[in-house]
């Protein structure tokens, strides 16, 4: 038996007549730039979230930058200075830090709790704190693998502090934090529709949710080269629209979003109650609020990277969500500031390891993977 991580040819098969008239619809009316589906795809997402307002983009990286250089243009700055300082998690993908560092500003990366795998908010309390505290400007806190982040800590913080707060939901898109749809929570919510994600399309896209209307229309002067009158800008922009095309698919696998999540929840609930019988392996705290972009546990004593190989020896594909911490990248080096030991970070990173969480995934697969993992404990 084969198993897929992820499986984007079945859902795809699953779904295809509503993909293929979508495209369809693209090819005779021919607007590819900020066409119709674009504009729908932002009022059903902004419904959907129960915000305000939503802008696609061209991924959930610019999503991250476009939120952060509108936040610094609302205080009167075309970006931040690197005497400006963002807090945020070592233990995620390149993108959040490096998109801190695209605004101007400098990151700071605290410890995350060891089992969610999210910023730890008594760290972030630690740093603001400090005697460095003073030029902290925002946090950025990451829904890692899908699960939410302690955001009524992290927003008491923000208040206490008066701070902003962006999410990046990049891996959460559908999950909550106590009845609030992650994303809305903060000031900004950042997006992306990377082909992999639980909302994805079938190339690079992103959307930014806001709560104002001059958030909304700063992000949507900087996604078409920072002005309303494109041959008169006022900004520093991109070319970060989001693609017609794209939106496309996306308002069609929207319809599914639901249901997929549901199935990701349910696979994840019998890789719990299957896998905690092995003492070498820690399995996801069970946060009903978790949509599971990725299924990850964690082994013990140092059997990682054997399990791993052993899984793929027997056609099982796995991930390592993440490898190296940021602070550890050459990027980052003189660049970042790092407060206190990354231990539960680093340690993260020799520990973790995602299973195939395909929603489409069937029961023998699934048991296959199971057999499979508890057969390499028995043996080892």
């Amino acid at each position: 038996m084969n198993v897929s991580i992820l499986d984007l040819k079945r859902e795809y098969q699953y779904m295809k007549n509503d993909i293929l008239n979508a495209i369809n619809k693209c090819l005779e009316h021919q607007s590819w730039i900020l066409g119709p589906e674009v504009k729908e795809l932002e009022q059903k997402i902004a419904e959907f979230l129960d915000i305000k307002y939503c802008v696609g983009c061209s991924s959930g990286t610019d999503a991250l930058v476009l939120g952060l250089r509108a936040i610094a243009i609302e205080k009167g700055m075309e970006f931040f200075s690197p005497h400006d300082e963002i807090i945020t998690t070592p233990f995620t993908f390149t993108a959040t830090g490096d998109a801190i560092l695209r605004s101007g500003a400098t990151p700071v990366f605290v410890d995350i709790e060891p089992d969610t795998f999210n910023i730890n908010p008594e760290f972030i309390t630690t740093y603001l704190q400090s005697e460095h505290g003073k030029n902290v400007k925002g946090i950025i806190p990451v829904h890692l693998y899908g699960t939410p982040c302690n955001m009524d800590a992290i927003m008491n913080i923000a208040h206490q502090y008066e701070i902003f707060v962006l999410e990046d939901v990049a891996q959460a898109f559908g999950g909550s934090y106590d009845n609030s749809k992650l994303g809305t929570i903060g000031d900004i919510g950042a997006f992306s529709f990377f082909p992999s994600k639980n909302l994805g399309g079938y190339g690079d896209g992103g959307m930014v949710a806001c709560h104002n209307a001059s958030t909304e229309n700063i992000i949507r002067t900087l996604i078409k080269h920072g002005g309303k009158d494109k041959y008169n800008v006022d900004h520093i922009g991109y070319n970060a629209r989001l693609d017609t095309i794209q939106a496309a698919i996306l308002l069609v696998k929207l319809i599914y979003l639901d249901e997929f999540n549901e199935r990701r929840k349910k696979i994840a609930q019998r890789y719990n109650q299957e896998l905690s019988e092995i003492k070498e392996v820690k399995v996801p705290i069970s946060i009903q609020e978790s949509v599971f972009h990725q299924y990850t546990i964690r082994v013990k004593n140092g059997k990682r990277d054997q399990l791993q190989a052993f899984l793929k020896e027997k056609c099982i594909g796995t991930m390592v969500y993440y490898p190296f911490c940021l602070h550890q990248m050459k990027l980052f080096q003189g660049r970042a500031k790092v407060q206190g030991k990354m231990e539960q970070a680093e340690k993260a990173t020799q520990e973790v390891l995602s299973l195939p969480i395909e929603p489409l995934m069937t029961e023998e697969e699934q048991t296959y993977v199971i057999d499979t993992i508890k057969e390499f404990f028995t043996k080892s």
